[in-house]
């Protein structure tokens, strides 16, 4: 939550007041005096004070959903079940949201939370986060594939993506088990990048997604709050906007 927004609903005093109580560096976040009122900060691992008085900080919620094969990422949808089905109703408020999304076929992590200004962070294209994603291709990944996608995809079409980490797990003669790392987020990209090297992905999952990485007690459609540090490793994105 911003920092501005919890000293008002805390009656610290106006927006015009907290303005210049920021401006007179007597508000500081884990000791450090902030300079922006929309510094983003987190119950469970910031420390907000002013005059060196503690201030309550209102919880957000943080999950962490493995999400199925066959589920959308969408509040609603006529025709299919949707990951808030799988929310359970003292979990939910207005305010949450899928930070991302993930292709009706693919399943794997995915962070649902009311903290609008970190899912904004986490997305910004110049934070470059990476997306890790095993994938089964229904060929044998080659050498010349690794490079292809180390020197950047071109799409049909001749939109180019950014280079990206191609790994091979294991090959079985007619299919291979790979590991994708990209640093976007484009409409069926992994799946686009395949097919650009001539070969088709028939299995997706994302694993990992920026410090989280997918536990692996979560079965599909099972969901659960993150840790404190699972948390402290987001840290780096609670800030403010920059525009």
């Amino acid at each position: 939550m911003r920092v501005d927004k919890v000293l008002e609903e805390r009656q610290i005093g106006s927006r015009k007041t907290v303005k210049r109580l920021i401006q007179q560096k007597r508000v500081k976040v884990d000791g450090i005096a902030i300079t922006n009122g929309s510094f983003n900060v987190e119950q469970a691992i910031h420390q907000l004070t002013v005059d060196d008085d503690l201030i309550a900080i209102p919880p957000h919620r943080y999950f962490m959903l493995h999400k199925p094969n066959g589920v959308v990422t969408a509040k609603t949808d006529a025709n299919c079940q949707t990951i808030f089905d799988l929310i359970a109703d003292d979990d939910q408020n207005d305010q949450l949201y899928p930070v991302g999304r993930l292709d009706r076929d693919t399943e794997g992590l995915l962070l649902i939370t009311d903290n609008g200004q970190l899912g904004y962070q986490l997305l910004l294209p110049d934070k470059k986060v990476e997306k890790v994603y095993e994938a089964t291709i229904n060929d044998i990944v080659t050498e010349a594939d690794i490079t292809a996608f180390a020197e950047g995809i071109v799409f049909i079409g001749g939109e180019k993506c950014l280079p990206a980490k191609l790994e091979i797990l294991s090959d079985h003669g007619i299919h291979s088990q790979v590991r994708v790392t990209i640093q976007e987020g484009k409409f069926h990209q992994v799946k686009k990048m395949f097919l650009a090297c001539g070969k088709k992905l028939v299995y997706l999952k994302r694993v990992e997604m920026g410090p989280l990485v997918l536990d692996p007690h979560l079965r599909a459609g099972e969901y659960r709050p993150l840790t404190t540090n699972e948390l402290l490793a987001l840290k780096p994105y609670f800030r403010y906007k920059t525009t």
